[in-house]
């Protein structure tokens, strides 16, 4: 093989230097001339009918020139969703929960904006609210929406349910149900008469705030006719799709770009602030009006789906399963937005990369008068996974076998369906836990110190849809542009792209930039997310720069008029018969002549060929973690933490490392410290202090990424993507650690202090103070 130049080196993020000096630009730094700002009038009712909106008081500040509610959206279509089109972009009749968008002030200054907020007066009807899973199912429980929505086209949601894709009328079991879901194969009830041991385990995952640095943030105009947003966006082509419907305008007519975006997680891949500013600037006739949020209003926005989840599996003697059965709840808030999407995928995920000959898996997505639920890092798969790791850990120590040689014995091979009819397995799953397992060690604990060890696997549906474009241009000075619509969110997409088409057209990553995402001047891009950008974008960009290549032989051909031999293109080279060659540059103005020109290529993804299966790759996570407990406090500290990052090729291994120690360490807060808490009708925590993030003195004392590179991906270079599979077994990792440590098993994250504290109080009453009591952490939710 060929000995690659630049693909598999660590060479220097090409946003380095600007973001470090504080010359890169971010949505939130953009102004426009003559800007106006926005700031959200927000419900202080979790449910209520909208009797009228007082706004004289307000419009009589000065600089304050309008104050736009959803009454006023005559003509426009007032509601979007990624799924369900049920989220009003100002509150239509009533309010759902309390923070939800109820008038949107804009003035000439965002102080004055924000000063007048509090003079729009909102009469209000109140209506009983249902603040969990449990009110919103009960019989009687009010409904909180009365009205049926049209479905969303979208290709990542199979047919059928409340996801069918041509507008129908959204039904369910209850009608605060937003979606439910279902997947299984075989005959559960006979493999559990046949049982030797069957294992029950239940669990609850808190909500969650995917704590981007940059919160949500947009500014947006109509200009000739055309609407221009720049946001925050992950899918910015999504974004666009959104507010044409809104606005009744053909795709050509709105553009969204997006430059460096501070973090997202999953949080910004669908449309959020954009129809808020898009209806500002059309209420004050296209001027630009700028929306910020602060971190409370980006958490009431947005987090991460609640989950309880029951499930039972049967073993036999030798720890081979031989059925699992799944009931799944969650708590999607008060709109859908992606938690149909969420559900389908913790159904998908829940099981794990195990051989399981009987499968039934059943959940729901239950409407709430609380925040909106939607994607975060690894959506479906940590609420899942917690519930399938823990119970296998314990099935383990029920049967007296190993933890990681149960897994052994389940974990499917290489070419066998985990799922029947999707792609078959593409790893190697137990060489890469025997790696896993090799690198974790016990340690020592500290005197007086508890110490567990724990490790979790998990194979996620990766990917998304295959679809892709990419633009590549060969300048003719034989430098070259990238077009694509991969948002760069501090990932590294920018630069393993550059990588990728430096080492394809033989040039110098000095040589090559990537352009920011914009849907009126780089090409479709599905989304940037499910850890598709080095794989499914990388493969476009890839098969862009191969067809220049192809054109650049052509245009050779040409400059040689008699050649006849073959050409090709070789480290920057274009050689011909003869020994002639020219350089890149020397081709493309010798087929132009005086003036120059560029020569393109472009790269396609489908769904074909072989990404005709889905999904396109599994992303395997593989985490192991040690840990030391203190018992008086119940503090937990990380002494540990490997993962192994299974991506078939490491375009850059400091930007692979980098993905996987900050998904584990989401992992470690959403497990150990993270958790929304609402105290009646409004989130308690929803700030920077209390909402408690780990820190950087929270880090594991050590880390250790081992990537693993089979060339099995179906990527460039045989690449498959990274970013999620880190995060999603660290919660039945630490849940397996913690009980080893204290004895008994926790049921409900985050294992903060207290929580931690009352299992360790527990065990000594219960004189379970080692491994092998089941208890329930009945502590404070």
């Amino acid at each position: 093989m060929t000995e690659r130049r630049i693909v598999g080196r660590s060479v220097p993020r090409t946003d380095a230097v600007a973001k470090v000096t504080g010359a890169a630009v971010y949505a939130v730094d953009v102004v426009m001339p003559d800007m106006l700002h926005a700031k959200v009038v927000r419900s202080d009712r979790a449910h209520a009918r909208i009797r009228g909106v007082a706004k004289d008081a307000a419009l009589a500040v000065p600089g304050v020139l309008a104050v736009v509610t959803g009454g006023d959206l005559t003509g426009l279509f007032p509601r979007f969703g990624h799924i369900v089109a049920d989220h009003a972009i100002l509150a239509i009749d009533k309010v759902r929960y309390y923070g939800e968008p109820v008038a949107l002030v804009i003035a000439t200054d965002p102080l004055i904006a924000r000063d007048a907020v509090p003079l729009v007066e909102v009469d209000y009807e109140e209506l009983p609210a249902v603040m969990d899973v449990s009110a919103a199912l009960a019989a009687d429980a009010p409904v909180l929406h009365e009205d049926d929505y049209s479905d969303v086209p979208d290709a990542d949601t199979p047919p059928g349910g409340n996801m069918s894709r041509t507008p129908v009328k959204v039904t369910s079991s209850h009608p605060n149900v937003a979606h439910e879901s279902q997947k299984g194969w075989g005959d559960v009830d006979v493999a559990f008469t046949d049982a030797h041991r069957i294992v029950e385990t239940t669990v609850h995952h808190p909500m969650l705030y995917a704590y981007a640095m940059e919160p949500y943030n947009a500014v947006a105009r109509f200009v000739e006719g055309t609407l221009e947003v720049v946001s925050t966006a992950q899918h910015p082509f999504m974004v666009a799709s959104d507010l044409a419907r809104v606005f009744s305008l053909p795709l050509s007519h709105v553009r969204v770009s997006v430059p460096y975006v501070g973090g997202g997680y999953g949080s910004k891949s669908y449309t959020k602030v954009e129809p808020l500013t898009a209806v500002g600037s059309w209420a004050v006739g296209g001027r630009p009006v700028k929306l910020v949020l602060d971190v409370e209003e980006a958490i009431y926005t947005t987090r991460a789906d609640s989950a309880d989840i029951v499930v039972r599996s049967a073993f036999a003697a030798d720890g081979s399963i031989l059925a699992r059965d799944f009931e799944i709840t969650l708590d999607t808030g008060a709109y859908a937005d992606n938690s149909p999407l969420v559900l389908d995928k913790a159904v998908n995920r829940c099981f794990g990369p195990y051989r399981i000959p009987n499968l039934r898996v059943r959940g729901k997505a239950v409407y709430t008068s609380t925040s909106p639920a939607s994607s975060y890092r690894g959506f479906g798969a940590f609420q899942g996974n917690l519930a399938g790791e823990t119970n296998i850990d314990q099935a383990a120590e029920q049967l007296g076998i190993d933890p990681a040689e149960i897994r052994r014995r389940n974990l499917v091979h290489r070419g066998e369906r985990l799922i029947p009819g999707n792609r078959a397995m593409d790893a190697d799953l137990v060489d890469d836990l025997d790696l896993l397992v090799a690198e974790l060690d016990a340690g020592s604990s500290g005197e007086g110190r508890l110490r567990g060890t724990g490790f979790g696997c998990a194979a996620t549906d990766a990917g998304a849809v295959p679809s892709s474009t990419a633009l590549v241009k060969l300048l003719s000075d034989g430098s070259v542009l990238v077009l694509t619509g991969s948002s760069e969110l501090g990932q590294g997409s920018r630069t393993v792209l550059a990588q990728i088409a430096a080492e394809e057209l033989g040039v110098g990553m000095e040589r090559v930039r990537v352009l920011q995402s914009d849907t009126a001047t780089t090409v479709f891009e599905r989304t940037t997310g499910a850890s598709r950008t080095t794989t499914l974008s990388g493969l476009a960009v890839q098969r862009a720069c191969r067809d220049v290549i192809e054109r650049v032989c052509l245009a050779a051909r040409d400059v040689w008029t008699d050649a006849a031999g073959p050409i090709e293109v070789r480290d920057g080279t274009v050689h011909g018969p003869g020994g002639r060659s020219m350089s890149l540059a020397e081709a493309v103005q010798g087929w132009f002549g005086p003036g120059g020109g560029e020569i393109l290529g472009q790269g396609v993804v489908r769904r074909t060929g072989e990404l005709a299966e889905l999904p396109p790759f599994w992303e395997i996570g593989m985490v192991g973690v040690s840990l030391e407990i203190d018992p008086d406090t119940g503090v937990i500290e990380v002494d540990q933490l490997v993962t192994v990052a299974d991506v078939g090729c490491a375009i850059n291994p400091t930007l692979v490392e980098g993905q996987d120690l900050g998904a584990a360490t989401q992992g470690l807060g959403g497990t150990i410290t993270e958790h929304l808490v609402y105290d009646g009708i409004q989130i308690a925590n929803a700030n920077m202090v209390e909402y408690r993030v780990p820190r950087i003195t929270d880090r594991p004392r050590r880390f250790r990424s081992l990537i693993v590179e089979r060339a099995d991906g179906p990527g460039p270079y045989g690449a498959k993507g990274v970013g999620e599979g880190a995060r999603n077994p660290v919660p039945g990792a630490v849940a397996a650690a913690v009980a080893r440590a204290v004895g008994v098993w926790p049921d409900t994250l985050p294992l903060n202090p207290e929580r931690v504290w009352r299992l360790i109080q527990r065990a000594k009453s219960t004189g379970t103070a080692s491994p092998g009591s089941h208890g329930s952490d009945s502590g404070p939710q």
